[in-house]
């Protein structure tokens, strides 16, 4: 009996610490006048293809980190979106290198696409319309990226 009621205490713990992970990674982007946003990281065929679609909205200080497997000249849509969206495309060494303020959501085809950039880049954010003016952010402004556990 004594038995029994270990192995369920253990299944108990196991099953509370396997349903509040996480079912993404969060990377800390730093911008140049040391703001942090949390941007969840789109590294899966799905997330790359979905992102933020049909997310009612965003916290501040908050967005979508696309990590490419290579630098390339990529190209975005807001297709399924429900918020408009800024975009910074962002190179390997980690220089802005490309923005798009206000991308408005696309709910049907064709959507338009934006970019690509001028340069190649390995990353684009997404975050609300508005982040680019507020953070007064221009090409070549170096951003920071710090995984969080």
């Amino acid at each position: 009996m004594f038995v029994l009621i270990v192995l369920a205490l253990v299944l108990i713990a196991g099953s509370l610490f396997l349903t509040n992970r996480k079912d993404f990674d969060i990377i800390v982007v730093t911008f140049p006048n040391g703001r942090e946003m949390e941007a969840e990281v789109a590294d899966t065929p799905e997330k790359l293809l979905f992102g933020l679609a049909f997310r009612e909205g965003l916290p501040p200080n908050s967005g979508m980190l696309y990590i490419f497997e290579t630098s390339d000249r990529y190209r975005m849509r807001t297709k399924g979106f429900k918020i408009p969206v800024d975009m910074i495309w962002v190179d390997e060494s980690r220089h802005v290198v490309h923005m798009v303020e206000g991308a408005d959501p696309c709910s049907q085809d064709p959507c338009p696409l934006y970019g690509p950039p001028p340069e190649k880049a390995r990353y684009v954010i997404q975050t609300l319309a508005g982040f680019i003016k507020l953070e007064g952010l221009v090409p070549g402004m170096e951003l920071k990226f710090t995984l969080r556990l």
